[in-house]
């Protein structure tokens, strides 16, 4: 499976700390696919900017749907949009697309037959696999995981991808800062309707 895929399936662990945000967990997986684009040379990178490259299209759809997104004119997208424009509800996508593929299980959430419906990983070959990659703290795995804080429980150093890999850093760098950047508008946005409701709460 995708590198995608593999971080979708970690971040959807019943036994994670703390829930991923929606929106950090699409920027990332937009991050991923990116990476794995590059690996297969359907792009690659000039400065902090996306070169289509020509490589076939991927096998995988969601990947597929990535390349053919990709902007073949000059000048080429930058990293920083790419993530925000194929990132926008990119985690609904891989949901389906996972559960469609026998990756994701319904259960109930709770005794109590009201309860909404939870999705969890399904025990199968894919999931043992993406939850190694993460146990043997697979860089690039690593890094995007512990990017939307998916690093609960893991210890030794901070992973870091090949110092030489110039292409892959960048990417990484920049998933990181937008998450970050996702973060403080959710902060802001607390405040601001803090702020309000201070207003009316005033004698």
């Amino acid at each position: 499976m995708s590198t995608a895929k593999d971080l979708f399936i970690i971040a959807m662990d019943p036994e994670s700390e703390h829930p991923v945000g929606q929106g950090d967990l699409s920027l990332a997986l937009a991050g991923a696919e990116l990476i794995d684009l590059i690996g297969a040379g359907a792009a690659t990178l000039d400065g902090d900017r996306i070169v289509p490259g020509e490589a076939p299209v991927p096998a995988d759809g969601l990947l597929a749907e990535a390349a053919s997104a990709l902007t073949r004119r000059t000048p080429y997208e930058r990293v920083e949009d790419w993530l925000w424009r194929r990132g926008r509800d990119l985690a609904a996508a891989y949901r389906a697309a996972l559960e469609e593929d026998g990756q994701l299980t319904r259960t109930r959430g709770g005794r109590s037959p009201f309860r909404a419906d939870r999705v969890e990983p399904a025990d199968t070959p894919d999931r043992r696999r993406a939850v190694d990659r993460l146990e043997r703290n697979e860089p690039v795995l690593a890094v995007l995981a512990s990017a939307v804080g998916l690093d609960d429980g893991r210890s030794g150093a901070e992973p870091e991808p090949d110092p030489g890999d110039e292409v892959v850093t960048t990417v990484l760098a920049v998933v990181h800062d937008a998450v970050m950047e996702l973060e403080a508008v959710r902060q802001r946005r607390s405040l601001e309707s803090a702020a309000f409701a201070n207003v009316w709460r005033a004698p």
